[in-house]
């Protein structure tokens, strides 16, 4: 197994001289092949200029052109304490948005400051994005003190600014070092003209910081990358993020709550008896275990959270606005969940960390926002995590990346405690087997006579004809019984989705596959029904528009609620929200109910059977 390399960003202003740190760093620990530096000294000849440390980074000829680094380079070099990973980020105020994405993937930061100009605003704004993105320790390097003539009054005024600007932004300063990158002062070694100095070189420094505590002392987890199949052996593969994952550890898988046992770490050559975080491997769990890519594995003693909404700090890179209702993607290790913008709580200035509102994203800004999850995601409150970090897409694009600051699931569960569930005799697994499926919930929303009912019913018959165990749950049908004692306020609208929800969940669990035909109007309650058997719910959105369901309107409630009849009726007095994220969408309106039956039925069938693919893949028709 490779050696992690222990990754720190190089931030600062342009002209502050961080790239020429960074190639005098690596240049003096021997990290560029040999002939490197002839080679630039050469090409610098022709063209005329002078040669350039900085350029033994810098790939782009604009970079070269300009003397500015536009994205981040990234170099490797070795001390004799451990290897590095540096990542030199981009200074310049229109490159911000590099700086960002570096800085994601750092554990600390060196920022370098110009002796002669001190502390200036980008130094501020990248000392208080750095904490934001999960950054807390840092050196400050004060560079260019041959320009100061090597003045330790100006050494000790800019420390004192130095301090100041930690103390205000939350970082840690491990140390501050004076320094000529251009001829190396203080880099590496420490050089005759600073004989006041007493503390470290950069390089001491650097070893010096502490070592993440990845590999101990926090619980095992594992985010599923994919899943192999070995002739009958199911085998999950990903990274070890966190902790110690070791051949026989009880495992829990999440987010389905489902429990195992690590049979067997598969690695090449040779199966290993451990992996430390960071370690690529294959798991062959006991059993056959319902696995798919963007699960976690972790630790029974310390599950991660599962999360209906998130507060976040957010950096948005996109060059479309994002506001208040919005729906994104999220990406948190290896998981993609549907996010809606709940409400943006605050911009954060990044020049003087104060909150202002606002009432949309704009690019290059942070923010404090609520997100929505669509489904359950999977998270940590810590940046060292890669679950504590995660990324915003629109559509193929990127659009921001951020850290989870709280984890907010609004709507426990009440129970007396007395009582305790019971876990059936029968796992999944021997159910599976007997019905020839696995357990799912089939939840039809839609406006009333889009065509639930109907479909449920086409399903329900074609999944029977085959053999599978299945019942459907019609909104009439429990309010009949169930729910008869439900009436239609906002409040009991809530509580029959939230009923249904869990007795679709039971079914679910017998081995059954549920079919929910219910209006469930609001997004916010179809989450909380999907929370009940994550991994296992199937959102199908039944489109039709308001015009064709009154055609359909059969019991005449479209009618009766335009005569002011009916009050709070979906469609007309009430509104309707509509899946943003489903994993299916039939439109009725357009489609014979037939080829909407079949497709359904298609559907089911395919995420459902025994050998299905994993379920919450993507919409099969829009």
């Amino acid at each position: 197994m490779s050696e992690r390399a222990f990754p720190v960003v190089f931030a600062g202003h342009v002209d502050h001289g961080k790239s020429t740190l960074v190639a005098r760093l690596v240049l003096d620990t021997g990290g560029f092949p040999d002939g490197r530096l002839d080679e630039l000294r050469r090409a610098s000849e022709r063209r005329g200029v002078p040669l350039e440390l900085s350029f033994l980074l810098d790939a782009f000829q604009v970079e070269r052109d300009q003397a500015v680094t536009i994205d981040a380079s990234r170099v490797w070099f070795r001390s004799p304490q451990r290897r590095y990973e540096v990542i030199d980020a981009p200074g310049h105020r229109e490159f911000v948005r590099h700086a960002v994405s570096a800085a994601g993937d750092a554990r600390a930061a060196v920022l370098v400051v110009d002796a002669r100009e001190g502390v200036s605003e980008q130094t501020r704004r990248h000392a208080l994005l750095l904490p934001l993105l999960g950054v807390r320790d840092a050196i400050v390097v004060v560079n260019k003190m041959d320009a100061v003539d090597f003045a330790r009054e100006r050494f000790d005024a800019v420390a004192g600014e130095a301090r100041t600007l930690a103390q205000r932004t939350g970082l840690e300063l491990r140390a501050i070092v004076p320094a000529v990158a251009r001829d190396g002062d203080g880099v590496v070694a420490r050089g005759a003209r600073m004989p006041w100095h007493e503390g470290p070189t950069l390089l001491e420094a650097l070893d010096a910081l502490p070592e993440a505590r990845r590999d101990r002392d926090v619980p095992m987890r594992l985010p599923v990358q994919d899943v192999y199949r070995r002739d009958e052996v199911r085998i999950a593969v990903g990274t070890v993020d966190e902790g110690v994952l070791r051949a026989g550890d009880d495992v829990v898988i999440l987010p389905s709550g489902e429990g195992s046992h690590v049979e067997e770490l598969i690695a090449f050559p040779a199966a290993p008896e451990r992996a430390p975080a960071g370690t690529a491997i294959g798991v062959r769990l006991r059993g056959v275990p319902f696995v798919r890519p963007g699960d976690v594995l972790a630790d029974p003693a310390a599950v991660p959270a599962i999360a209906e909404a998130l507060d976040v700090t957010v950096f948005w890179l996109g060059e479309e606005r994002l506001a208040a209702g919005d729906f994104a993607q999220m990406r948190c290790g290896t998981r993609d969940t549907g996010v809606v913008v709940e409400r943006i709580d605050a911009r954060i200035d990044v020049a003087t960390g104060e909150r202002v509102a606002a009432e949309a994203l704009e690019r290059n800004e942070v923010y404090e926002v609520r997100l929505r999850c669509t489904e359950p995601a999977i998270v940590e409150t810590r940046p060292a995590s890669s679950l504590g970090r995660f990324a915003l897409y629109r559509g193929d694009a990127i659009g921001g990346g951020g850290l989870v600051r709280a984890v907010v699931n609004r709507r426990a569960r009440r129970s007396s405690p007395n009582v305790a569930a019971q876990r059936s005799g029968v796992d999944a697994e021997r159910r599976a087997a007997r019905w020839g499926h696995r357990g799912a919930v089939v939840w039809l929303t839609g406006l009333p006579s889009a065509g639930k009912s109907t479909l449920a019913r086409e399903l329900e018959a074609a999944l029977f004809a085959a053999g599978w165990n299945t019942y459907v749950l019609d909104g009439d049908t429990v309010r009949t019984g169930l729910n008869g004692d439900l009436g239609f306020s906002a409040e009991d609208r809530r509580e029959n989705v939230r009923r249904v929800g869990e007795v679709a969940g039971l079914f679910a669990d017998s081995g059954a596959i549920a079919i929910v035909a219910l209006v469930s109007p609001n997004a916010a309650d179809r989450d909380a029904a999907r929370a009940v058997v994550p991994g296992r719910f199937h959102e199908v959105y039944v489109r039709a528009d308001r015009a064709t369901c009154e055609a359909r309107d059969a019991k005449g409630l479209y009618r009766r609620a335009h005569a002011g009849e009916i009050a709070d009726f979906t469609g007309v007095t009430a509104p309707y929200e509509p899946p943003a994220a489903p994993e299916l969408v039939v439109d009725t309106a357009r489609r014979p109910v037939e080829d909407c039956a079949a497709e359904l039925v298609a559907y089911v069938r395919r995420v459902a059977a025994n050998d299905a693919a994993p379920a919450g893949a993507p919409a099969v028709s829009r």
